[in-house]
């Protein structure tokens, strides 16, 4: 069996709606560099297309019925959609999963200090990264910084065409035998992803600093100058204190907007396309489809690239505890009547896939891998060497969606992450699978994951929505 590419299959409508689909995907990925960016991103959409907030449904003890649209929001990280169906909730949901974390570099609680004339911001980074290509590369910080009175100040800098940029130093070329000896982990360690901040020291004012040298209180004005320039532009532009940061949540990214790549403008080069491609797919569908039969579900969630833990990973109790409030609402709940509608439901855990690159083509199966431009894909099981860790979907299952996705012309293909015993990896299929659902991987290829700037092709990330919008619309 081949998988074929999929430009040559398009009309000139449909053509159309792929690069609308592919230019409103980029403006989200600008939009929401972070999780909490991606929820405020996507909360703003679905309100406009008439999501109502669940908590306040619940507190207007308002009752849910077929078409009802509503949404919950777990700490400003996690997102869970509802479109009531036809029928009884009971009888299950057709549920599209993601995660909107990406891999990056996180500022410590304890980060600013001063060391041979630079100013520096300590850093640990987040999720599975190469760390040598963090180097000699503009950054940007974003995040939020929560001060003792309850006010959260945002932060976002390096983006505007005028903004400063912030990097991590690497070695000169003529100084690095030594360097080009280690192994690529060990080119760059993670204690050395401290990104510069600064250079110029604090001005003193001379009359001042004599002053105080009369008074006897003679002090070392030099002293961490630079920090001390830092940290006057910090409470001047943001009245952020040295020890806000312990109560501050601040993400370091590539700077830089989404791009189209290539000549003929079919891929897009962006940061944090895993899993926001599948993330904004999902959510595109969810605003698209109507009139279902069985409740349609999106959820899109934090942590899953560091194992999806902690309240607002999907092994929390969030997405269940929503699927009860929404049941309470709409006449259904009971104990028993959550645990049908879980156990009778369907996902498509919707995360990427390596894409073949022809570079480095010992690393994959060719006729199990897949390829930019021939459509979607479905992982049947992830894991690791022996499916360590996978969920491993039924075969009555792909057939149903083979069906559906036949019916609906929806372009798709089959992979598997890598070669057998050279790597592997998971989503957050297996956590649903423990409710008894049925559940497969899904979603778009990628090359260069979980490197800075990722690449994807338009017509797989249109594809995406299409396969989501029919498996809403037929399961």
């Amino acid at each position: 069996m081949e998988s074929k590419n999929v430009w040559a299959v398009y009309d000139e409508k449909q053509l159309k709606e792929l690069e609308n689909h592919a230019r409103e995907y980029m403006e989200f990925l600008d939009e929401g560099k972070t999780e909490r960016e991606c929820i405020n991103a996507i909360v703003n959409r679905i309100e406009k297309e008439g999501y109502k907030e669940l908590q306040a449904c619940i507190r207007e003890k308002k009752a849910l019925k077929e078409g009802d649209r509503v949404y919950a929001v777990c700490m400003n990280k996690s997102i869970v959609m509802f479109q009531l169906g036809k029928k009884p909730m009971a009888e299950g949901m057709n549920i599209l999963g993601a995660h909107i974390d990406s891999p990056r570099l996180d500022i410590k609680q304890n980060p600013l200090y001063e060391d041979g004339g630079f100013a520096y911001l300590d850093t640990h980074y987040y999720g599975g990264i190469k760390k040598y290509q963090w180097v000699a590369i503009p950054l940007a910080i974003h995040g939020v910084v929560v001060k003792k009175d309850g006010v959260t100040v945002e932060v976002n800098i390096g983006e505007a065409e005028d903004d400063p940029v912030f990097f991590v130093s690497d070695l000169l070329v003529h100084l690095a035998a030594e360097q080009l000896e280690k192994k690529a982990s060990k080119v760059i360690e993670g204690e050395a992803l401290d990104i510069i901040i600064g250079n110029k020291p604090l001005i003193i004012n001379k009359d001042k600093s004599e002053k105080k040298e009369k008074e006897g209180k003679k002090k070392d004005a030099a002293k961490e100058a630079v920090k001390k320039g830092v940290l006057a532009i910090l409470k001047e532009g943001y009245d952020i204190e040295e020890e806000d940061f312990i109560s501050a949540e601040l993400e370091v990214v590539p700077a830089g907007r989404a791009r189209e790549a290539g000549l003929d403008r079919s891929m897009i080069l962006a940061y944090g396309q895993d899993d926001r491609v599948c993330a904004f797919s999902s959510l595109k569908a969810m605003l698209e489809v109507k009139g279902t039969e069985r409740t349609a579900c999106c959820i899109l969630v934090d942590k899953e690239e560091i194992g999806s833990v902690g309240a607002t990973g999907m092994e929390s109790r969030f997405f269940e505890n929503m699927v009860a409030e929404v049941m309470e609402l709409a006449g259904e709940y009971s104990e028993l009547n959550v645990r049908r509608c879980l156990a009778t439901s369907c996902m498509l855990s919707s995360d990427v896939s390596s894409a073949f690159d022809p570079s480095y083509a010992a690393s994959f199966d060719k006729k199990n891998v897949a390829y930019l431009g021939n459509g979607m894909v479905f992982n049947k099981f992830t894991g690791a060497r022996g499916k360590s860790g996978s969920n491993d979907a039924n075969a009555e299952y792909l057939g149903r969606l083979r069906a559906i996705f036949d019916k609906e012309k929806v372009h798709f293909q089959t992979a598997e992450l890598g070669r057998v015993d050279l790597g592997g990896g998971g989503t957050i299929a297996y956590i649903l699978a423990l409710y008894g659902m049925d559940v497969i991987d899904s979603g778009v290829a990628v090359l260069n994951m979980h490197a800075p700037w990722e690449a994807t092709s338009k017509a797989d990330v249109y594809e995406a929505k299409r396969g989501y919008v029919a498996f809403l619309k037929n399961i």
